[in-house]
């Protein structure tokens, strides 16, 4: 059927009390634009080895540099945009900064795409 167009009905039919149910429930787009900003951080497979790597342990830009084999500077830059996004939090110990997962939920939120894209 390449090439041809489809209807998935015949008739138009508006399910207006079904319809009425979901618009109450639909966030606001704010809302639904920082849910995909959020989303988006997840796309770029450096912040993703960053946030398993903080999985694991809370490390400093140069342990996680040594541990990602790459520059202070990159893994920085990448650190700025997970914090930003609340994702990752840091302390200082004197002049080291030792970074950590913001909280539980990322954690489940790894766990739960690794469970589901190794089903």
């Amino acid at each position: 059927m390449k090439g041809t167009e489809v209807e998935c009905c015949d008739v138009t039919c508006v399910h207006e009390d079904a319809v009425s149910r979901v618009w109450e429930k639909l966030p606001r787009e704010e809302l639904l634009n920082e849910l995909a900003d959020f989303y988006k951080v997840f796309a770029d497979s450096t912040r993703v080895k960053i946030l398993c790597v903080l999985l694991e342990s809370e490390m400093c830009v140069c342990d996680l540099a040594e541990v990602l084999d790459m520059t202070q500077s990159a893994i920085s830059h990448q650190l700025r945009v997970l914090k930003q996004m609340k994702l990752v939090k840091n302390r200082r110990d004197g002049k080291t900064v030792y970074y950590s997962l913001a909280d539980g939920h990322i954690q489940t939120i790894i766990s739960q795409g690794m469970e589901h894209i190794t089903e």
